[in-house]
């Protein structure tokens, strides 16, 4: 299953154009965990707030199978 990890505040979306090929919603999350460390740590502000963007976990056909807010897995 590919999956697409877009970021998504109020004001503001970034979309992945790319995605990943992973085997399942389980899979997909954990890619995402993975990515929201690694975005952390690349930040250039590494106390950077990010209140209020969540990070979609979204399928081909657009729909967002899991929403997960930034700040709860970042703090």
């Amino acid at each position: 299953m590919r999956c697409f990890f877009h970021l998504v505040n109020d004001a503001e979306t970034i979309l992945d154009d790319t995605g990943i090929d992973v085997p399942n919603l389980d899979g997909a999350k954990a890619s995402a965990l993975r990515a929201i460390s690694e975005l952390r740590r690349e930040a250039e502000d590494p106390f950077q707030d990010w209140a209020g963007w969540q990070l979609h976990i979204v399928c081909p056909q657009g729909t967002v199978l899991a929403a997960i807010p930034l700040s709860a897995c970042l703090h």
